[in-house]
């Protein structure tokens, strides 16, 4: 499984010190150039930053036309929105690894996210990790905003189906699906930090025993 954008090959295999004969961009199906496109900001907003990359030089990266990046996103913010969306799915694949969405319960869910995260801790151009969130993250730097929203709002959904079927399944109800999604991303969001931030493994477990004890209880989950 995938859980980070530079996992795809680099879309350019030779020498970049090498000039191409001709310097015209390829042309591939459109799927391969969004995912070519996608590649190569990854990296270069990784190790150039965010306002210190052009689409020009994003185009060059994927070895395509720059045109063709504002055909299928219409802008350098809308591709960083992309990027966001993307690393919610990725986190969404850390979370369920092929478990139902009714049989996953806190542990499980947050377990998962801590590694994930701490796996995925690469971005220092745009928020010194792709799992930051919230407004401490946007303040860091307001121009990876586009990625957190759109990072936010692919997970939230997802906790949003998974605790609608889970407390169904469990008999809970009474509870507002929708604000309780909502709260749970910025809960764990804050634990996050806290878990990348940890100086020591008992630290860190401590965070992570702490945070789903809450979860559980704030959603009425029988604590195990």
């Amino acid at each position: 499984m995938a859980t980070r954008a530079t996992d795809i090959a680099s879309p350019r295999a030779t020498s970049r010190a090498e000039p191409r004969a001709d310097s015209r961009a390829r042309r591939y199906d459109p799927a391969e150039t969004k995912q070519r496109v996608l590649a190569a900001a990854h990296m270069l907003f990784s190790t150039k930053g965010f306002a210190g990359t052009g689409t020009a030089d994003i185009a060059r990266e994927a070895d395509v036309s720059e045109g063709s990046i504002f055909y299928h996103f219409g802008s350098k913010k809308a591709l960083l929105a992309q990027l966001g969306e993307r690393h919610g799915q990725a986190m969404i694949e850390a979370m369920e690894q092929g478990d139902a969405l009714e049989d996953l319960e806190p542990g499980i869910i947050i377990s998962r996210v801590f590694a994930f995260c701490k796996a995925n801790t690469l971005w220092e151009g745009i928020t010194g990790s792709e799992c930051e969130v919230g407004k401490p993250a946007m303040l860091k730097n307001p121009e990876a905003e586009p990625f957190y929203h759109a990072a936010k709002a692919t997970t939230t959904e997802w906790i949003h189906r998974q605790m609608a079927v889970s407390m169904q399944k469990r008999g809970i109800d009474g509870i507002d699906i929708e604000l309780a999604a909502s709260f749970m991303h910025h809960v764990v969001g804050d634990a996050i930090d806290l878990v990348l931030t940890a100086k020591t493994p008992e630290e860190e477990a401590r965070v992570a025993r702490e945070t789903i004890r809450f979860i559980r209880a704030a959603c009425q989950y029988p604590t195990n």
